[in-house]
């Protein structure tokens, strides 16, 4: 069901961004009075095809589902020596340099527009999401030695509003990849609004390949955990707990959430535990011993004995519903795809300098998943992610490589700063140098793909 699930999103994800992009060159072709032969979607041999309208132009589909392409009347490719005037003045390679630029950079640009209308339905729609309130910091970290404390309301980072944690995500994201100081505005209890700033030195040392709130110390606020689920014969079981019990405390000292539950009981492999629950609004008090269990350690280099105890928590947080009247969910859709193309960029600089890992590179069998499990979170997830790499399948497009589309602008720049077309030698070798640099990245993303998942 999962793989069916997965591989149903990934074709309506990939499937309509690539059916996106090649109608933004369809449509300005036509626009521009180019003759257009073949809209297709995939690559390689067309296992269906129909020709339609006044140019009969063939809509297809190919074999291999990676992209699509848009075949118009051109004189490279093919003679055209013997069709009649009014075709030959619908040639592409006859149309003005501000023409072909048009035709070309409209592929990535529907992209960003099919972004941007999807960012936007999402903030007016209204998005329920947890609330912007952090929990305790641990200790040493850049949020514990600024003064953050748990329970603090994010207002605003670096002077944006922030509604939801989403946003502050994004907002300390952006500011870690700037390497900028992060300027908090918190709503504290009894002290009302509280300015926090983590120095830009803290940001600039955390790996883009982490959690980077998390690496910073601002996780999302949780209440204290409750039993949702048990094995049979496990240690919570055999204590005597039952599904909805919350955890209040352990030896005595309070539980603030899943996590620093969880923590206590890895620590304490046989040992007995004196654990306070609130069952049906009255508290009262359990012995718990969690089995002894051997475990791989987080370093890898070997087994631990750790505690486990065979029972799922939950642990709730507070939620707000966000959302935008029609004209900032607008601007804010806008702001959201240009710091998009923004922070893409930089990790692509970072990367050529050897300041973020090549890993960061990633594939179609990475979209497939991320694809998979945004559609089981829900719609708003799912079309959040569509958005998101539309943005990414635009911005990569314009890349001044050869055989993409910022290929060809740049090939078109340089005719109108020369007033010349590049020579036909010029652009065969650029050509063969495009196919080789996108096949040793395709090549590169799929092989961290099979690395994540081995």
């Amino acid at each position: 069901m999962d793989l069916l699930r997965q591989l149903i999103a990934t074709i309506i994800c990939l499937g309509s961004l690539i059916v996106i992009h090649e109608l933004g060159h369809y449509l300005v072709a036509r626009w521009c009075g180019v003759k257009v032969l073949r809209f297709s979607v995939g690559m390689g041999r067309i296992v269906w095809m129909r020709k339609f309208g006044r140019d009969q132009t063939e809509w297809a589909i190919s074999a291999i589902p990676l992209g699509g392409y848009v075949k118009m009347l051109d004189a490279r490719e093919g003679d055209i020596a013997g069709l009649p005037a009014a075709d030959l003045a619908r040639e592409f390679t006859r149309q003005s340099v501000w023409k072909r630029i048009a035709i070309v950079a409209a592929g990535p640009l529907a992209n960003f527009l099919l972004a941007i209308v999807l960012y936007a339905g999402l903030f007016m729609s209204g998005v329920l999401e947890p609330v912007a309130r952090i929990g305790a910091p641990a200790a040493a970290t850049a949020a514990a030695q600024a003064g953050l404390q748990r329970g603090d309301l994010v207002k605003s980072v670096n002077g944006e509003a922030v509604q939801g944690w989403s946003e502050l995500r994004w907002a300390i994201v952006q500011a870690a990849i700037h390497q900028e100081a992060i300027r908090l505005v918190v709503e504290r209890a009894g002290r009302g609004e509280v300015h926090v700033v983590l120095a830009a030195a803290a940001a600039a040392h955390v790996s883009l390949e982490d959690d980077v709130p998390s690496v910073l110390g601002i996780d999302l606020m949780r209440q204290p955990p409750a039993i949702d689920r048990m094995e049979q014969g496990g240690a919570a079981q055999r204590a005597g707990l039952l599904k909805g019990d919350v955890i209040v405390a352990v030896d005595g000292q309070p539980v603030v959430d899943d996590r620093a539950f969880v923590a206590e009981i890895l620590r304490s492999p046989g040992r007995k535990l004196a654990v306070t629950i609130l069952r049906h609004g009255r508290q009262q008090q359990l012995e718990l011993t969690p089995d002894a269990v051997e475990d791989k350690a987080a370093n890898s280099k070997g087994l631990v004995t750790v505690g486990k105890i065979k029972a799922g928590l939950l642990s709730p947080v507070d939620t707000i519903v966000v959302h935008y009247g029609p004209l900032d969910a607008a601007a804010k859709a806008l702001r959201r795809v240009a710091e998009t193309c923004t922070m893409t960029l930089r990790i692509l600089g970072r990367m050529i300098v050897g300041e973020v890992s090549l890993k960061n590179i990633t594939g179609p069998l990475t979209i497939a998943e991320y694809a998979g499990e945004t559609a089981k979170m829900g719609a708003e997830q799912f079309i959040g992610f569509v958005a998101f790499i539309s943005v990414s399948l635009g911005l990569m497009n314009l890349l001044p490589i050869p055989v993409l589309d910022g290929g060809h602008l740049l090939y078109y720049s340089l005719e109108v700063l020369t007033g010349r077309p590049i020579s036909e030698r010029f652009a065969e070798i650029a050509q063969r140098i495009g196919l080789g640099l996108l096949a040793s990245l395709m090549a590169l993303a799929i092989f961290n793909d099979l690395a994540r998942k081995l």
